[in-house]
């Protein structure tokens, strides 16, 4: 349960600090967005540090998943736009591929 908190925490930082470089790029908001931005990053990276997997490799593949599937929750709470069944399933099938990375046999 701890390696999927840390997933989701560094899923909120990576995707908040991306956002933030969106907006800037995007839809035209100020620079100071920037700043914001590269904390969060910073903590999305210290955070995802934190595994307790053996392999940078596998924490990193496993988080793949749970960052897919926080994005399309961050489309809809976020953004307002409400992700369709194509969404839903393509976050499902990689949901189901970081759980087995993580809890595969002999992970735990």
């Amino acid at each position: 349960m701890k390696q999927l908190t840390l997933f989701l925490v560094a899923a909120l930082a990576e995707i908040g600090g991306c956002f933030a470089f969106w907006a800037w790029l995007r839809l035209d908001r100020s620079p100071l967005w920037l700043i914001p931005g590269m904390v969060s990053l910073a903590i999305f990276a210290w955070v995802l540090a934190l595994s307790e997997a053996e392999a940078a490799g596998r924490t990193f593949a496993a988080y793949g998943g749970i960052y897919i599937a926080a994005s399309l929750v961050w489309l809809k709470v976020i953004e307002g736009v409400a992700p369709d069944r194509w969404d839903i399933l393509g976050g499902l099938i990689c949901l189901a591929g970081a759980g087995l990375i993580l809890w595969g046999p002999g992970r735990g």
